[in-house]
């Protein structure tokens, strides 16, 4: 049937039976912790447009500076994902991987543009971002903010008639990714071990200034 409807049918009965039992688990601080940035994603998972637009409602209903609501969306999916993806790099600390690696390309994007100039731009990105991976997340997905793309290329292999400021790709994550605990003054570079991305993070009382 077209557009995969029986498939998408199934997908949403499955979440609906889990959904009573999900819900009381479920809660902000667990989708943080499970909002890891993924740089390698499962080929055989194919991120849909109506997935993509649940993103960008996301992005919409959270605040924005000044409610100027500068950024626009173009969705990419796996059609357009090949005009994409070999402008974007991902894993600069770990330049020998060369990530993506070969077969977990990311087949679905929401490419972030404006033309606007204004101090409140980048605070409107980081709020749209989150709040998308975060709906990511919640979705039982997974994505990854990336900032390193050659801008040119991809606004004209997209046609678009904004700036490109900022990439999401999203999909399903075919990685395994750790958050470790480290101390004030120890590397919080990230770094792999037999397979798992391990991603350091400062425990809560290095955090706190009046302890």
């Amino acid at each position: 049937m077209a557009d995969n409807y029986l498939g998408r049918k199934m997908e949403e009965y499955e979440a609906q039976k889990c959904a009573s039992v999900r819900t009381r688990k479920v809660s902000l601080l667990s989708l943080l912790a499970r909002n890891r940035s993924t740089r390698g994603f499962d080929a055989s998972f194919k991120v849909r447009r109506d997935q993509l637009v649940s993103l960008v409602e996301a992005a919409r209903l959270a605040p924005s500076a000044m409610n100027q609501q500068v950024l626009r969306f173009r969705l990419v999916t796996e059609e357009e994902a090949h005009l994409v993806t070999p402008h974007i790099r991902l894993g600069r600390a770990l330049p020998e991987l060369k990530l993506p690696l070969e077969g977990t390309e990311p087949n679905g994007y929401v490419v972030i543009c404006t033309d606007k100039e204004s101090r409140y731009v980048d605070m409107d990105m980081g709020i749209a971002t989150q709040t998308m991976l975060l709906r990511a997340v919640e979705m039982g997905l997974n994505g990854i903010c990336i900032a390193a793309f050659d801008h040119e290329a991809v606004r004209e292999a997209l046609n678009l008639p904004l700036t490109p400021q900022l990439i999401l790709a999203v999909g399903r994550s075919a990685e395994r990714i750790e958050v470790v605990d480290i101390s004030e003054g120890e590397s919080t570079a990230y770094y792999r071990e037999n397979g798992t991305h391990f991603v350091p993070k400062l425990r809560l009382e290095d955090f706190i200034i009046n302890k």
